[in-house]
């Protein structure tokens, strides 16, 4: 009896098997003349050679397919096995499938911008307030050129400045500690990867979240690197990072203007970098604003108030000086 193995790989075992092997049932009942055994990430497969080869075509199309669109239904299935088209028309601008099979896609003009700079440019700044998507764009996008494999690995870094708070000691070995300050880029990761998977891909550093210094000494090539909140960090720090950069990397560096949680005796290391590679090519600048916001309603009007709030003191201040 003829037998082979299959190896699934780029999608999470328990997504291509369906909750309660599900899916893997299905297959079973489709092809009767084959003995089908899973395991881990491996299917084993024994008995009728033609069915054989039709098995393995249709496995294949359906890891596609889980790659492309973070999902799989039974009717997905059917239409692989029947030879018919599932939903190979991406809708026009989808940049990746969150792992709920929800499109993401730039939801505004410059969030768009963001994805074009990113298109056309090795090294991209976006720059703007609190939930304008800067991050989580970014990241979607790093995680479509790993899927397309344009990419070898992801690396994800932010300075470890506290928000205004002294927080004092951390418990805990360094991963315990330095957790807290990258957690909103976990939380993006999760919403485009399958736990397991991206459990996976960071045990083996194809994704790699680090602080900011940590990346002195290294030269980063065949990968996507974003430094999210780059307000925070000083002239010196974004000074190194930025010429971390190696062969086949693109670089998306992420600052809110509003939100420098510097010693106000320190200088921004990314208001001096705008200044300083201003019009160099290769590098794209978009700035995003309140009309980019895509939270609850009231971030926008939050943002707003503040930003009218800000242009009040500073016109009261300079008519005081003025006086």
């Amino acid at each position: 009896m003829i037998e082979k193995h299959i190896v699934i790989e780029d999608v999470d075992p328990v997504m291509f098997y369906g909750v309660g092997n599900a899916h893997l049932q299905m297959l079973r009942a489709l092809y009767p003349k084959l003995r089908i055994v899973a395991r881990d990430n491996v299917i084993r497969i024994m008995g009728d050679e033609e069915q054989m080869a039709a098995f393995e075509e249709s496995t294949e199309k359906m890891r596609q397919h889980i790659v492309k669109f973070n999902s799989i239904s039974e009717e997905d299935i059917l239409d692989i096995i029947k030879g018919k088209r599932t939903r190979d028309d991406v809708p026009e601008g989808v940049i990746v499938y969150s792992i709920a099979g929800r499109p993401i896609k730039a939801r505004s003009e410059n969030q768009q911008r963001l994805v074009d700079a990113y298109q056309n440019n090795d090294m991209v700044f976006a720059v703007g307030p609190a939930g304008t998507g800067k991050t989580y764009l970014s990241i979607a996008l790093a995680v479509k050129a790993l899927k397309e494999k344009t990419a070898k690995k992801i690396i994800l870094s932010r300075p470890a400045v506290e928000a205004g708070e002294k927080l004092g000691f951390l418990p805990g070995d360094m991963k315990d500690k330095i957790d807290p300050y990258l957690q909103p880029l976990y939380d993006a990761l999760e919403d485009m990867i399958p736990q397991v998977k991206l459990q996976d891909m960071m045990e083996k550093h194809v994704i790699q979240i680090a602080p900011l210094a940590f990346m002195r000494g290294r030269t980063l090539s065949d990968a996507v690197v974003i430094l999210d909140e780059a307000q925070n960090t000083t002239p010196a720090q974004i000074r190194m990072f930025l010429t971390r950069m190696g062969w086949n990397t693109k670089m998306i560096i992420t600052g809110d203007m509003t939100q420098i949680d510097l010693p106000h005796s320190q200088k921004s290391g990314l208001i001096e970098a705008l200044h300083i590679l201003n019009n160099v090519e290769g590098i794209g600048v978009v700035n995003l604003n309140g009309k980019d916001i895509v939270r609850h309603k009231l971030v926008t009007r939050i943002v707003n108030a503040y930003e009218n709030f800000d242009k009040e003191y500073k016109n009261n201040n300079e008519s005081i000086n003025k006086d």
